[in-house]
């Protein structure tokens, strides 16, 4: 079973999407950086790969689907809690991003989301540990 997580997507501008997302708080791996690409770090598990559209082309033969447009993902990312869910979107408004969904509250758990400078779509959600454990009983 895989451990972690490595997402790649396509940008039109690596500069401007590293400025964007270092805005929301994230930091880049310089090791696997370059002028066509950067790992931003989720995690210690987890990395998104920003890869300008010319060096994404180089991992697919299909084209690029224009995230303005279609979705091609939609990327979740957990917060500590329902402020920090309003303080993300904030600081991705903030800095160039797009509205997404309006905030959703299903109790236990709370989201909202937006879209990125390229128009991919990301979740940020909160979920009430106490509420959403799941209790086992032995047979």
């Amino acid at each position: 079973m895989a451990t972690k997580l490595f997402v790649n997507l396509p940008v039109k501008d690596l500069q401007k999407s590293v400025e964007f997302f270092t805005r929301l708080g994230f930091e880049f791996d310089p090791r696997f950086t370059d002028d066509k690409a950067t790992c931003m770090i989720i995690g210690a598990d987890s990395a998104v790969m920003l890869l300008v559209e010319s060096r994404f082309k180089e991992f697919t033969k299909k084209e690029i689907a224009t995230a303005t447009t279609h979705t091609e993902t939609i990327l979740a990312l957990s917060a500590d809690s329902r402020e920090a869910v309003d303080e993300m979107v904030g600081k991705a408004l903030d800095a160039g991003g797009q509205p997404s969904n309006e905030p959703t509250d299903m109790g236990g758990m709370y989201g909202w989301s937006f879209q990125d400078i390229d128009g991919h779509l990301w979740e940020v959600v909160w979920m009430d540990s106490n509420v959403l454990a799941v209790e086992t009983t032995e047979d």
